[in-house]
């Protein structure tokens, strides 16, 4: 029983770090992608274009790693992590649309940017997290 238990635990480990290496690779080509071009390559349309295709791949990857970790996690563990989420989805499409709205009738006096959307999703995710974790755990 006691080999049980530490198999599962082992594997939820194993996962958990594929997991955490797949997020930093997939931000790591995000960096390159976006940055890359300025001061890696200077504009070289071929260097940008692998760079970004790299990326989709990477994220991926990153997804399928995450599919997995969920997969092998506990009922309970799903369950924190599926309302984390369906929150964070929901806020994120809400306010997205809002941001965007601001923009396009200029009640913001900057261009909505998709990366503080991507801000709000990853604060939110992990506030929402956080919270769920405190409430069943």
């Amino acid at each position: 029983m006691k080999s049980i238990v530490m198999n599962a635990k082992t594997a939820k480990r194993k996962n958990l770090s594929r997991l955490a290496i797949w997020t930093m690779a997939w931000t790591l080509s995000t960096a390159l992608a976006t940055f890359g071009s300025l001061f890696l390559w200077e504009g070289n349309k071929v260097l940008t274009a692998i760079s970004i295709v790299l990326n989709l791949g990477i994220g991926v990857g990153m997804v399928l790693a995450n599919r997995q970790f969920l997969e092998d996690s506990d009922e309970l563990e799903k369950k924190v992590q599926l309302e984390a989420m369906a929150l964070t989805l929901g806020l994120t499409l809400i306010v997205g649309i809002a941001y965007s709205i601001m923009d396009s009738t200029n009640l913001i006096p900057w261009d909505a940017e998709i990366s503080f959307l991507v801000i709000f999703m990853g604060l939110f995710y992990m506030i929402a997290l956080l919270f769920n974790r405190k409430r069943y755990l």
